[in-house]
């Protein structure tokens, strides 16, 4: 792989490149393209810690035994407005987006369909697939539980996941509107930054193991726990997520759920997800609601700006906006997703980008 540090990738070369990796380790070319896709549309947005530089740990833990790359979803029960699809293990993008297609169609019978999946692990970016409903006027709601990470208000040591939560909307003339956040007060990714220069932490993201204020994160993360962004709020959106995407679909619930990395690599996470897809023809017309859209939209936007400030964003407003200059003029990879894919050209034997 050549030194891309300063260049900018082609998205379709990006795809490729993820597409040959996926199946030189065995998986099957039409999920090798769905994974691709969702990995690299989410580089497009910007979104570097859920995109393509995951992929390498992902074969990994294939290679470990804790993905199957010729697993199938199965779809094990439905409804007239839901769905059960069990995931076998297999690489977890195939069976979300089987779920989403299924929420989104039982929701053009119904006005809205839920999907939900377990025996499944970690699905990248759950506004991908939140964002897919956007593509049929629907609004999308996607989210799923991970392995305990965070506390919980008055508890010591980890209690729930930091649950990934993504709502996306159309509008008319406006970028649709699309937030994908986890539940804690700061992602893991930035912990680990710090660990690596060897920086200290604000005391509201992490407690130690006596449910105290942490800014020492040398053991992290054998020691110490997220903290949940706004206090118990974070920690009551964690345990609807936990509801509608474990307690309901069958999946492992809190300490059940495996890490999906470390020492657990070679086991089945059983994460999981539920997606939801709202039909917005069956309640207004979808002009009107795209209409509506782009003049709440315009109105926040246009709202006065706080002293130094110049412009509000919309929630997703920067990923659009990096997605259309990522289609135009190719993928700003940082360095360490460069890094990551250059060593899984070396892991499958490819020549790289």
């Amino acid at each position: 792989m050549a030194d891309m540090t300063n260049s900018r990738i082609r998205p379709e070369t990006l795809h490729a490149f993820c597409v040959a990796a996926m199946v030189k380790s065995g998986l099957r070319e039409a999920d090798a393209r769905i994974t691709a896709d969702v990995l690299v549309t989410t580089d497009t947005w910007g979104t570097f810690t859920h995109g393509t530089k995951h992929l390498r740990s992902y074969l990994r833990k294939a290679r470990a035994g804790g993905i199957d790359l010729q697993a199938v979803p199965e779809l094990i029960g439905e409804g007239p407005a839901w769905a059960l699809v069990d995931g076998n293990k297999s690489m977890a993008m195939a069976p979300s987006v089987m779920a989403m297609d299924l929420a989104i169609g039982k929701a053009k019978a119904c006005g809205i369909g839920y999907a939900g999946v377990r025996h499944s692990t970690h699905f990248g970016a759950a506004g991908y697939y939140a964002a897919m409903a956007v593509e049929h006027d629907m609004i999308g709601l996607a989210m799923s539980n991970v392995d305990a990470n965070m506390t919980a208000p008055g508890a010591r040591g980890s209690v729930i996941g930091n649950n990934p939560f993504a709502y996306a909307a159309p509008a008319g003339e406006e970028y649709p509107i699309m937030l994908d956040v986890a539940m804690s007060a700061v992602a893991a990714g930035k912990i680990y930054a710090a660990q690596a220069l060897g920086k200290a932490i604000p005391e509201n993201w992490l407690v130690d193991d006596d449910g105290l204020p942490a800014t020492d994160i040398r053991d992290y993360p054998r020691v110490g726990s997220l903290l949940p962004m706004a206090g118990h709020k974070g920690f009551g959106l964690a345990v609807m997520v936990e509801v509608l995407a474990a307690v309901l679909t069958g999946a492992a619930v809190t300490k059940q759920v495996r890490p999906w990395l470390g020492p657990t690599i070679g086991e089945l996470t059983d994460e999981g997800h539920a997606f939801i897809a709202i039909d917005i023809g069956a309640m207004m017309p979808v002009t009107e609601f795209k209409a509506r859209m782009d003049g709440m939209i315009r109105e926040i936007r246009g709202a006065p700006k706080a002293k130094g400030s110049d412009r509000i964003y919309l929630p997703g407003e920067m990923e659009w906006e990096r997605r259309t200059d990522a289609l135009a003029n190719g993928i700003p990879l940082p360095p360490d997703v460069l890094a990551s894919l250059q060593g899984l050209a070396e892991d499958v034997g490819l020549e790289g980008l």
